[in-house]
């Protein structure tokens, strides 16, 4: 097998090349281990418009992986990024299509920073490389290689949910954007409802179903013992100090509406309310550090949830005690493995997810001795997979209390066979697995002639 040429929007800061801190580049870890490979994308930089004809790609190696950049101009970023794969994308596809802001112009531009992409990444490629591309930002992109000539093996993997068709057609193009997916030789997706819904849109289109399903996972070994040895951390330590005791719920998200954070804030009100035992007897520390901040969406949705902090803390707390901390910083990874390991309950509690890792984090997280309880969203992506934890309906307040009741009261008996019944399949499907497992299919497809 040839190079792993990898494909994102985003390529990972420099800082993170050796040691990478989350998302993409952890999960790709081992894959980049093997061989040489190229790794393409965005730099993360914007440069002004009267120097885009100027670009060059910015190559940078680090061991085996080569990172290639270019950088993308302020209105590039702000209609490609902004507009087209997080104002239309990422809500049609999270099932929120009434938040769509279409507009043709934004669409053009999608497209052509994909065709940028493809002409900047072709005289990269070498005979034998596998292609593997990223995410919803990069949709048309094996179509715009195809296009230039690149008969190499090319697959796609989407970190995201799938919508149904009976959705996905309120995109104008959705069609087209559909007949250029046959571009690819894999498709991955995360569950059988996600392959399933793309390839029914494949059907409708006339297009061969190629959607499969390719489970993420993370290192739950190396997790695992980030969590043992998080617990020795300065801020760790103080942490469970400010505890004095108390049981210890812990929620982590990214500031997202697909998130369910109201709801879940709901959730907490209501088990206040139905179990007032529990006042001033429990510590709730929601982590949601801010991304797309100047997105009005976004905007709005972190003044909902200061208010709804606000008024919750000054509902029901105490002078003594806080409700809620709430935190809109990031967490270092080591730290958050850490809290993970001393928190009696995890709420993640998506309105909708691809996968949704945090949930199998917080298992690998845990003492199995003595475990906590994960109460776990039916509509994230790791649902199907972890029955075994208390799985709610994220609208329904009053079933978020009774998790949350129930949880913190269960016998350690079956916390621990619940926990023993989540952890052999948060180890078996690994981010290691999942890429071996696409990277082998990919290669087993004959080259294009």
């Amino acid at each position: 097998m040839g190079r792993l040429v990898v494909v994102s929007n985003r390529v990972p800061a420099a800082r993170d090349r050796q040691q990478p801190a989350g998302g993409l580049a952890v999960a790709l870890r081992d894959a980049l281990s093997e061989g040489q490979c190229l790794w393409f994308g965005w730099s993360g930089q914007q440069i002004p418009e009267e120097d885009k004809a100027e670009r060059e790609v910015s190559i940078d190696k680090v061991d085996n992986v080569t990172y290639a950049t270019i950088d993308l101009t302020h209105s590039e970023f702000d209609g490609f990024y902004q507009k087209y794969s997080n104002g239309i994308l990422w809500p049609l596809c999270h099932y929120r299509a009434g938040l769509m802001s279409y507009t043709r112009a934004d669409r053009e531009v999608y497209l052509d920073v994909n065709q940028l992409f493809a002409e900047k990444l072709l005289p990269l490629l070498q005979p034998g490389d596998l292609i593997w591309i990223h995410d919803y930002h990069l949709f048309p992109l094996g179509q715009a290689l195809r296009d230039l000539g690149v008969t190499s093996p090319i697959g796609f993997f989407l970190h995201i949910p799938f919508p149904p068709w009976s959705l996905m057609k309120a995109l104008p193009g959705a069609e087209r954007l559909m007949r250029n997916m046959h571009a690819y030789d894999v498709i991955g997706l995360q569950t059988e409802d996600d392959a399933r819904n793309m390839n029914d849109g494949f059907s409708v289109c006339g297009v061969e179903a190629r959607a499969q399903v390719f489970p993420i996972g993370i290192d739950p070994e190396s997790f695992a013992e980030q969590a043992r040895d998080g617990l020795e951390h300065a801020e760790v330590l103080r942490l469970q100090e400010s505890l004095r005791g108390k049981p210890f719920i812990i929620g982590v998200d990214r500031l997202d509406y697909s998130k369910g954070l109201p709801e879940r804030f709901k959730g907490y009100e209501a088990f206040l309310k139905r179990y007032p035992e529990h006042k001033g007897k429990v510590v709730y520390l929601q982590i949601t550090p801010v991304s797309r901040g100047q997105v009005e969406e976004y905007r709005l949705l972190k003044e909902e949830l200061d208010e709804a902090a606000g008024r919750i803390n000054g509902m029901y707390g105490d002078f003594d005690w806080t409700p809620i901390r709430y935190l809109t910083k990031p967490v270092p990874r080591e730290l958050l493995a850490g809290f993970y390991r001393l928190a009696d309950a995890a709420l993640v509690t998506p309105l909708r997810d691809g996968m949704n890792l945090v949930a199998k984090e917080y298992v690998a997280a845990q003492d199995g001795k003595d475990p906590g309880v994960l109460i776990l969203s039916h509509f994230a992506g790791a649902a199907p997979e972890m029955e075994d934890a208390l799985l709610v309906n994220p609208h329904d307040a009053d079933e978020i209390a009774d998790a949350l009741h129930k949880a913190l009261t269960m016998a350690q008996s079956e916390r621990c066979d619940r926990w023993n019944r989540l952890q052999p399949d948060v180890w078996r499907v690994t981010a290691g697995s999942w890429a071996r497992d696409f990277i082998g299919m990919l290669a087993a497809k004959v080259k294009r002639a």
